[in-house]
């Protein structure tokens, strides 16, 4: 539980469930979650992808090190809802979106999210 807001025990990334609402750290609600993004042959979490909206579209992708605490009844950011507006899309090819030797895990990780949502997994 987070102060003021009772959304059950922490749980582990693998029993987390689609529509599972997400919050910024200052507790504002940014959306749901679509997809748990893991390598389960490596027991790795790689992050969430969020729908902000209701409707088609609004997916952003937040990395496992912008998760502070999954819970039974939310998943709360470290990041605040300024910053949460900032978070990547996923897409077909996330290698485009910076151009330098850092970009390499994250978009290994776009691209698995992107593979999740377009149903190329």
């Amino acid at each position: 539980m987070i102060a003021g807001m009772n959304l059950g025990d922490p749980i582990s990334y693998e029993v987390l469930a689609s529509g599972t609402k997400v919050f910024s750290s200052d507790k504002a609600e940014i959306g749901t979650v679509v997809h748990v993004l893991a390598d389960e042959d490596e027991d790795v979490f790689d992050g969430i992808v969020i729908d902000e909206q209701t409707g088609p579209g609004g997916h952003r992708f937040a990395d496992a090190d912008q998760i502070d605490t999954i819970f039974e009844r939310g998943v709360v950011l470290n990041i605040d809802r300024a910053a949460s507006k900032q978070l990547p899309e996923p897409s077909a090819n996330p290698a485009v979106l910076r151009d330098d030797p850092g970009t390499g895990a994250l978009a290994g990780k776009l691209r698995r999210a992107w593979d999740r949502i377009s149903g190329n997994y």
